[in-house]
């Protein structure tokens, strides 16, 4: 346990930091996850609407940290092959 009130503090932050990133973590996931529902129902449209969304959560979390930017490089080039395949 904390012994100290700068302690305490730094405890209360790194819970509430980790609290933000677990959320912004599962939105990512859940658009990542859209995105290939609409690949596996075939839906070019839809597929290539929904990759702009999660392209620009994947930077997002890139640019904060919370993932690499190899990740989110890797996860774009894989999507993007998967809808140009659908062709």
């Amino acid at each position: 346990m904390a012994n100290s009130a700068q302690a305490t503090k730094r405890a209360r932050q790194a819970e509430k930091n980790r609290q933000h990133n677990v959320a912004m973590r599962s939105d990512m996931r859940t658009a990542v996850k859209k995105v290939l529902s609409a690949i596996q129902a075939g839906n070019k449209e839809q597929a290539n609407e929904l990759f702009r969304t999660a392209q620009s959560k994947l930077d997002g979390m890139a640019r904060k940290g919370i993932i690499h930017k190899n990740k989110a490089a890797r996860s774009k080039s894989r999507i993007n092959a998967r809808i140009k395949a659908l062709a």
